[in-house]
């Protein structure tokens, strides 16, 4: 079975993006045939800078590393030194019609967010994510609620070009990821975890002081009672799903083990837990932050692999278009 995800370079990773994709990705590795991308291509959708913008693609191979991920388990490169990604991207725009793409709730999100700098880029993200996928033949694309609709139009855009040149492409099926695939932000939690507020967002790699300072102050709800209750305590739920999933007791014994205490004695001991479970992380990549060369090789290893997979399709699928080959 072979299986693609991908992250884009921008800003670190948080535990709701670790608990929710990469921790499930460190599981896959033995499972099957991995392919991990950095998707340098879609950050550029939204305004990066130029002086630190391949920094971030280092540094997030990095993180990807220090969270788990082998490079003698499964393929890791930075999307933008495939050049097939794009090429497909282009052959697929003319099967793709632009309604689809409008219609696309990301798209309505982003564009509503950046206004000053809606691009084609922004409008044309879900194709390149189809090529991205269609690309290597994957048989499971791991996702959440989110990207969902992206992968029924990758699947849609698939059976499309099969349909008109051919059987070419395989039709990816959805890999739904277990529990955690939603933590929700530490200062609001009906809304969901997010890069876009650093303040309230915890990431994998933050210092002690910092994982202490913002679980401290995370929202609560009202009572004292330490109980799972989304609707009714969605604070205290969210830190409790926090502390399950990163120390492996379920919520229930949670429960029971804090009956009698109040939530800052109860956000103490999660701080003190997180300390000490997000050390190896933190120390792995201090570690491999001195070791660029180190990085870059292993980014080239895995540009390698992909290159001849992302060939072999790209050679067929210009075949199957009629273009020169």
């Amino acid at each position: 079975m072979r299986i693609l995800s991908g992250i884009q370079p921008t800003d670190s990773i948080h535990i709701g993006g670790y608990l929710g994709a990469i921790k499930q990705w460190v599981e896959l590795q033995s499972k099957g045939e991995c392919i991990f991308f950095i998707a340098d291509l879609h950050a550029l959708t939204v305004p990066q800078d130029p002086k630190t913008f391949s920094q971030k693609t280092l540094e997030t191979a990095v993180e990807l590393l220090s969270s788990g991920l082998d490079p003698e388990k499964c393929v890791i490169f930075a999307q933008s030194q495939v050049k097939e990604h794009a090429e497909l991207t282009w052959i697929l725009n003319t099967i793709t019609p632009i309604g689809e793409l409008e219609r696309m709730i990301q798209y309505k999100e982003k564009s509503k967010q950046f206004k000053d700098s809606v691009n084609v880029g922004l409008l044309d993200y879900p194709v390149l994510q189809a090529a991205d996928i269609l690309l290597y033949q994957i048989d499971s694309v791991p996702v959440g609620k989110d990207q969902a609709q992206h992968l029924e139009l990758t699947k849609t855009i698939a059976e499309k070009f099969n349909q008109k040149y051919g059987k070419t492409l395989k039709v990816p099926e959805a890999l739904v990821l277990g529990i955690g695939g939603k933590i929700m932000a530490l200062n609001d939690p009906l809304k969901k975890m997010s890069k876009s507020s650093p303040e309230t967002c915890l990431f994998l790699f933050d210092e002690p002081e910092i994982i202490k300072k913002k679980i401290m102050t995370a929202v609560t709800d009202t009572g004292k009672t330490i109980k799972y209750d989304l609707v009714k305590k969605p604070g205290i739920s969210n830190l409790l799903t926090i502390y399950s999933l990163f120390s492996g007791e379920p919520i229930k014994e949670l429960e029971k083990k804090f009956a009698a205490k109040g939530y800052a004695d109860f956000k103490k001991h999660l701080a003190a837990m997180l300390i000490e479970k997000l050390e190896p992380f933190r120390r792995k990549k201090k570690e491999l932050m001195q070791r660029e060369v180190y990085i870059k090789e292993i980014l080239e290893r895995g540009r390698k692999r992909a290159e001849i997979i992302a060939q072999a399709t790209m050679l067929e699928v210009r075949q199957k278009v009629g273009l020169l080959v």
